[in-house]
């Protein structure tokens, strides 16, 4: 088997990542969007990020990403202030501005962190279906 470039690889774990976020709650396939509530086939919604996914610090934490429907995501620039009230709901009092902070650190993953991040989201997925 060839051996997969590194931005090859960052692409296959992100979709991977993606569909990991976006089945994890989904009931029957259908998830809900963070920011609006919109209910949808998990396959037509997307993988909102509350910290942008140029920070690889936050790019696969799960608290930072979220389902998120295309409107908000996209159309509406992630919602990121209802996004972080959202986290904060969910997850506790100041995640989102601990998430903020995180992302804002260097974080250099090796060839092989990437390569066992993407087994690791694999299994997640099979256990989930």
């Amino acid at each position: 088997m060839k051996k997969l470039s590194r931005s090859k690889l960052i692409k296959k774990l992100d979709k991977i990542f993606s569909i990991y976020i976006r089945t994890r709650y989904a009931k029957n396939n259908i998830a809900q969007c963070f920011t609006c509530g919109k209910k949808d086939d998990y396959k037509r919604l997307q993988c909102g990020h509350f910290q942008s996914r140029r920070f690889y610090s936050t790019r696969w934490n799960e608290l930072n990403c979220q389902v998120q429907c295309a409107g908000c995501n996209v159309f509406k620039y992630g919602e990121q202030f209802i996004f972080s009230k959202n986290l904060d709901i969910k997850y506790g009092i100041g995640t989102a501005e601990k998430l903020y902070i995180e992302a804002h650190k260097i974080v250099k993953y090796s060839t092989s962190d990437i390569q066992d991040l993407i087994t690791n989201y694999e299994m997640l997925i099979k256990q989930q279906i």
